[in-house]
């Protein structure tokens, strides 16, 4: 096992084939004291880790290789076991290679996908028994496939580093909305793309591609698919179930939702109670607290500039008089900030900036003075405390990665939610 990660998905394959009988190593450039509470009680005599490095001879005696998604295929140690036919795969590939004949609902966008993959789920645990939501929302469905029948529906989030290996794809493919993300890893927008069109490449005729009928780029991909292709409109949805969206994205992200509960005959009185009780996912555009008349909002998997764009059209449309605080900034993904910082300029009162590269780049396209720069997100949260004023928002909505002085965007997320709560 490379990489055992942050989110559980890693000790969840471990898990699995440890109860297959298998002698499994798990490897990881982290320190096992940095990786001691993501164990999750993993022990056993067929066990063994080997921390804060990666040796070729753990790689050579290996009859399989079990990649963490965040390993780019570019590793040398990747490299070096294929070149000896040795196969390299994810969680994911070996979950399509053992799931018996069920429906699986794949899920993926450049963001929005969690929300839609989370709503799915909810949608169709109104009317079936078997329903399984995994994959880059933090559970492997390595987890649960041993409980899986013909009968059962998955829903899997994909992301572009899980879909970019993968030679299987869904029975219904769902395509959210798609903008330039990652390119640190793929490089060019081209690859990444390339990547995400895995969710349906492999789809046979009687499978289904959704994608967005207003979204003119994503319909390009209808004459690339093999599948039956379902459009679904976010204005037909909005006038259907009388909902209000504040944004684009909501309303792509919802609609998308509501076809695949479509499609599988959920009911629209069904739908409409689903939607009037869901309150969103945690560190996405996720109300912390308000302290002293001010919001506080966590939108830690705000990764891309276009993100914040989006985030920041929300709030400023949702509550028009407020005076927002901005926390952005951290590890640069190869992005152009220059519609970042027009929209920062227009739509904020003070910028707060993390550490790392990207902040150095907004800051450049910034041009203008009374920029913070903080070095942890408690200086931050306080700073922003300081400054805010009654009916106001502190918004945490980074437009880069976090693997500077944070484990991850949801480890960033936590220290936010912390150090709000601590404020008087």
């Amino acid at each position: 096992m490379m990489g055992l990660g942050l989110h559980g998905g890693g000790a969840a394959a471990v898990r699995f084939f440890l109860t297959q009988g298998a002698e499994v190593v798990v490897t990881d450039l982290k320190k096992g004291e940095e990786l001691k509470k993501h164990l999750n009680g993993l022990r056993g005599a067929n066990l063994k880790f080997v921390f804060g490095e990666h040796r070729k001879k753990d790689f050579v005696k290996a009859d399989l290789i079990i990649r963490n998604p965040a390993v780019p295929l570019t590793s040398p140690y990747i490299r070096f076991a294929e070149k000896r036919g040795i196969p390299v795969k994810t969680d994911i590939e070996i979950f399509f290679d053992l799931v018996p004949p069920a429906q699986i609902i794949g899920i993926t966008g450049t963001k929005g996908k969690s929300t839609t993959a989370t709503l799915s789920y909810l949608f169709l645990k109104t009317k079936y028994r078997n329903v399984f939501l995994g994959g880059n929302i933090g559970i492997s469905p390595l987890s649960f496939v041993s409980k899986i029948n013909k009968k059962a529906r998955i829903i899997l989030e994909l992301s572009s580093f899980e879909l970019e290996s993968l030679r299987k794809s869904p029975h219904i493919a769902v395509i959210t909305k798609i903008f330039p993300d990652h390119l640190d890893r793929h490089k060019t927008f081209k690859n990444y793309l390339r990547a995400k069109e895995n969710i349906f490449k492999y789809q046979k005729k009687g499978d289904i591609l959704i994608l967005n009928s207003l979204d003119g780029f994503l319909r390009r991909f209808a004459s690339k698919s093999l599948s039956k292709v379902c459009f679904f409109d976010p204005e037909d949805v909005a006038k259907k179930y009388k909902l209000n969206f504040l944004t684009e994205a909501d309303a792509v992200n919802i609609s998308a939702a509501v076809k695949v509960g479509e499609i599988f005959k959920i009911s629209q009185s069904k739908i409409k109670k689903t939607l009037s009780s869901f309150k969103g996912i945690p560190h996405r555009q996720e109300l912390v607290a308000v302290k002293k008349e001010v919001q506080y909002i966590n939108d830690t998997t705000a990764t891309t500039p276009q993100s914040v764009v989006l985030g920041l059209e929300k709030f400023r449309k949702k509550f028009p008089g407020a005076g927002i605080i901005l926390i952005a900034g951290g590890v640069d993904k190869g992005f152009d900030y220059k519609e970042m910082a027009e929209k920062i300029k227009k739509e904020t009162n003070q910028l707060i900036l993390l550490p790392g590269d990207a902040s150095a780049k907004i800051k450049k396209k910034m041009k203008k003075n009374g920029i913070i720069e903080v070095k942890s997100m408690k200086e931050a949260v306080r700073t922003a405390a300081r400054l805010s004023s009654r009916g106001g928002i502190v918004l945490l909505s980074p437009g880069a990665a976090s693997f500077n002085i944070f484990k991850n965007e949801f480890d960033r997320g936590e220290q936010f939610i912390r150090e709000v709560k601590e404020l008087k």
